[in-house]
């Protein structure tokens, strides 16, 4: 698809990617960044960015919400919240509000899989209140690094957001196990039926990627869900009572999970976000760079930044998950040069309103754990190797490994054995000991500031 479009940027209108708004009548093509272009060419472009995302946004709503054992309709108003908080907060980030909030860059926004393992320690030791009320702080804090984004950004090189990113993505692999076995706590855990499914789900997807071209590789998690889903069918693990129940169309409902702050949850999300922020820079340039030619100005940091930050506040009082910028979606824009505000607004439209639906959300809910889990296993490889690649991108000299082996090693050891914090205090365990990601990080970025730097 991108070999098309990009041949086809010769014949519609003549514009160059990364090109401002047209003069004059012309009509905007899909390579300028304003503009209305065609919408013959907008909505399958648009649709190719829906498919990309909207799995990825839904799954960890259906994740806590598992974890908090939530009834099927709050289960349902907690998808719904991910979708419409994802199409809101896209909006932003498009068509800002001023000069500091939103970007103006074309990013999607959703759901990020970046907090899910915090997000599910305070989901079993609190509740969504408690997660909502740490949103919150998170997305003050994430404000405060955006007003600040050129002094403190030194404190997290590229050495530093590799190691939290592949810690992430080491202790999802918990979680997608456990799915694929049926998800903890199931009256089936572990059966060979969900065994089963999972692995055709997961081979579904690994062949897609690995061999297909164009749609089906871009939708390969998409397809490998709709047929697993299928499969569990004649399994017997699907029950559309909870659809039938929903309703055609529901606003969010403000503050339906209530909002409680918890001091420990507060600074383990916080800390997330901050990280978040600074990562959320290499999304942007990833995106100016590889769409626009350029690399992205302060401003348009800055503005991305407070945006998130605004997004996140304000989606907790409606029960939506953080969010953040989906490196999938920059890849597209990266790849295929389509950088149209107007073509990402679409595919913000279309998630906007799918959340709308609650039956559309109830559907969604229908998924069984063991499609998700074999699905999700290669997303959380995925992280994992991104960051990775972030950490052997900087030279692998015995201090830069020192600070990933220990980081990566205290992280993940204190969070599997949480138990050997059990004299502490709680807040002590629910901030240290429940998710990998804070210890990993707090270590990798004073030791990072400690250790004599490598000559040169």
């Amino acid at each position: 698809m991108s070999k098309r479009l990009e041949s086809g940027n010769q014949d519609i209108g003549g514009g160059q990617p990364g090109s401002g708004s047209r003069s004059g009548k012309a009509k905007a093509t899909v390579f300028d960044l304003r503009g209305v272009p065609s919408m013959r060419q907008a909505v399958p472009l648009a649709l190719q960015h829906v498919v990309a995302m909207i799995v990825g946004c839904v799954t960890p709503a259906l994740i806590i919400s598992g974890v908090a054992n939530l009834p099927a309709s709050e289960k349902v108003i907690l998808v719904q919240a991910a979708l419409v908080i994802a199409g809101l907060a896209t909006f932003l980030q498009l068509f800002p509000i001023g000069k500091y909030l939103g970007s103006g860059l074309p990013v999607i926004m959703g759901v990020s899989f970046a907090y899910v393992p915090s997000l599910q320690a305070i989901a079993e030791g609190y509740d969504i209140a408690t997660i909502m009320g740490a949103q919150i702080v998170g997305g003050i804090v994430a404000i405060v690094i955006g007003i600040f984004v050129k002094k403190i950004r030194y404190l997290f090189p590229p050495l530093i957001t590799g190691t939290v990113v592949f810690t992430i993505g080491l202790s999802l692999y918990p979680t997608a196990i456990n799915y694929m076995a049926g998800g903890t706590g199931s009256e089936n855990y572990g059966s060979w039926q969900n065994w089963l499914v999972a692995i055709i789900t997961l081979i579904i997807v690994t062949v897609l990627n690995h061999f297909a071209k164009g749609i089906l590789k871009l939708a390969s998690i998409l397809i490998g869900i709709i047929c697993g889903y299928i499969v569990s069918a004649f399994f017997g693990m699907i029950s559309f009572a909870n659809v039938a129940d929903a309703g055609i169309f529901q606003l969010p409902q403000f503050f339906h999970f209530g909002v409680t702050f918890e001091i420990s949850s507060c600074v383990a999300i916080g800390i997330l976000f901050a990280i978040n922020s600074i990562q959320a820079i290499g999304d942007y340039s990833a995106t100016t760079i590889g769409g626009m030619n350029r690399e992205p100005e302060n401003q348009e940091l800055q503005g991305g930044i407070i945006g998130y930050g605004v997004s996140n506040i304000v989606g907790a009082l409606f029960g939506g998950l953080p969010t953040a910028t989906y490196s999938q979606n920059v890849g597209i824009v990266a790849t295929t040069k389509v950088i149209n505000r107007c073509v990402l607004g679409l595919a913000a439209g279309i998630i906007l309103v799918a959340g709308l639906v609650p039956k559309f959300s109830a559907l969604l809910t229908t998924i069984p754990q063991c499609v998700l889990g074999g699905a999700t296993v290669s997303v959380f490889a995925s992280i994992a190797m991104t960051g990775m690649k972030l950490v052997v991108s900087q030279p692998l000299s015995y201090r830069n490994t020192s600070i990933v082996g220990l980081a990566a090693a205290l992280g993940m050891g204190i969070s599997q054995a949480s138990a050997a914090l059990s004299t502490f205090p709680q807040w002590v365990t629910t901030i240290f000991g429940k998710s990998p990601v804070v210890i990993a990080t707090l270590v990798a970025v004073l030791l990072n500031i400690i250790l004599p730097k490598d000559k040169e």
